[in-house]
């Protein structure tokens, strides 16, 4: 895939930052670049440039380019570690309301959500 077919399909977020008084942009593949405008489609703009630029820099360097959330496949399960009085406590809610732990944590992850 080319360099500007895979920067349309990251995962953007625009923001405005009271502290900053401007719009800053991210890209979640990349939570360590930022990039800022005046408008909203300005820091999309600039952090698209960014991502641009370090995608190609990680191609000279041989590095690993992070792939698209929205081209990824998910296999749907998780594995969770949890202190054990927690899982108690899953263990006897989930008893309470007549469904599995799995059943219950999903569906407080997606009121939560």
């Amino acid at each position: 895939m080319k360099n500007k077919e895979l920067i349309d399909k990251y995962t953007y977020r625009v923001e405005w930052s009271e502290e900053d008084n401007t719009h800053i942009a991210k890209c979640l593949e990349f939570p360590s670049l930022m990039a800022h405008g005046a408008t909203s489609v300005e820091a999309l703009n600039e952090i698209e440039v960014v991502v641009t630029e370090t995608i190609e820099w990680m191609n000279n360097d041989g590095e690993e380019i992070p792939e698209p959330f929205g081209l990824k496949k998910y296999k749907g399960n998780l594995t969770l570690r949890v202190p054990p009085e927690l899982h108690k406590n899953l263990a006897i809610k989930s008893a309470e309301e007549g469904i599995s732990i799995n059943k219950y944590i999903l569906s407080r992850i997606s009121a939560a959500i």
